[in-house]
């Protein structure tokens, strides 16, 4: 008997020692596809983007922004030359990439975290699929999968925003200025 019970004593310490199953991996983020109209506004930016990812050298890109009613247009520029240039009209994204542009890179990702970080917020919630939702806080937005974050976006200062991809292990920095204000 005291063999038994020294057996579920050790049986219940090694239980208390093992750890929790691991969450399962998050999901990747919806493509969203937003209207061009549902922004709400016109934009005409241009941005500095600066990419931090674990076990790579950070690496920046400029880019102009315009958006209107009809579409949203984005030309990407790296090392001096036009890297990629997206056209998306609310039916069709239209790209052109020059050839030493990461493939992994994608227009349709550049256009979602575009829309999850500038669209209205209720555009963007009327996007999601089942068991996704965006958490809006003075500060920013987060993207959630049952309630674990896949994207944060914080608006840091005006014209500098940070969007971390918190499933692929990414950071974007983004320092955007409105055209229009630069004008003399």
């Amino acid at each position: 008997m005291r063999r038994l019970g020294a057996i579920v004593a050790t049986a219940a310490v090694l239980a208390g020692c093992a750890t929790a199953p691991a969450p399962a991996p998050l999901p990747e983020a919806p493509l969203l596809r937003l209207a061009p109209a549902a922004l709400g506004r016109s934009l005409n930016q241009q941005q500095q983007i600066s990419v931090s990812a674990p076990g790579r050298a950070p690496q920046r890109a400029e880019l102009l922004l315009e958006a209107d009613a009809q579409a949203v247009r984005l030309a990407v520029f790296g090392l001096g030359q036009t890297a990629a240039r997206l056209e998306w009209d609310g039916r069709e994204l239209r790209q052109q990439r020059a050839p030493w542009w990461p493939a992994a890179v994608s227009g349709e990702r550049i256009l979602s975290e575009l829309q999850l970080a500038l669209w209205p917020a209720d555009a963007v919630r009327a996007a999601l699929p089942a068991g996704w939702t965006l958490q809006v806080g003075a500060d920013g937005r987060r993207l959630l999968w049952a309630d674990r974050p896949v994207m944060t976006i914080r608006h840091e200062a005006p014209g500098r925003t940070e969007l971390v991809n918190e499933r692929d292990g990414y950071r974007l920095l983004i320092e955007a200025q409105d055209l229009e204000e630069a004008r003399p």
